[in-house]
């Protein structure tokens, strides 16, 4: 269940584990159960992270044009928490997805596997 406002779900790290192991599908379905609870102004963030799992999920198995499709949704889903929300640099984050699907872009070659690296979350009063 959420935390406070301040504190993340703990569902947005166990979906990051889980796509940085290259498991989009199963971050893909931890993402869906925090997007479901998650509060109003986490919910198109969510939504856009699970677009980013399922945009690798496609591309992996050969589905260039659902890669590129969703990709570009979930990119403009999380255009209002740029430059950064709940630790994640949403610049970076968006870059290196695109390097690794630039075949399905742009034609060009593959990139890097994208990895999401969270900075904790800012230190409470003592």
């Amino acid at each position: 269940m959420p935390g406070p406002p301040d504190i993340p779900d703990p569902r947005l790290a166990a979906g990051a584990e889980h796509f940085n192991r290259g498991e989009y599908f199963e971050a893909h379905e931890v993402w869906e159960g925090w997007w479901g609870d998650c509060p109003a102004a986490d919910r198109r963030f969510a939504r856009a992270l699970i677009q980013a799992a399922v945009a690798v999920y496609h591309y992996q198995r050969g589905n260039l044009a659902g890669a590129a499709r969703l990709f570009g949704s979930g990119r403009r889903y999380m255009e209002p928490y740029r430059p950064a929300h709940r630790g994640l640099d949403v610049d970076r984050f968006w870059a290196a997805v695109e390097g690794h699907l630039a075949p399905a872009l742009t034609g060009g070659a593959a990139g890097p596997r994208p990895v999401i690296a969270l900075a904790p979350p800012p230190a409470g009063p003592p």
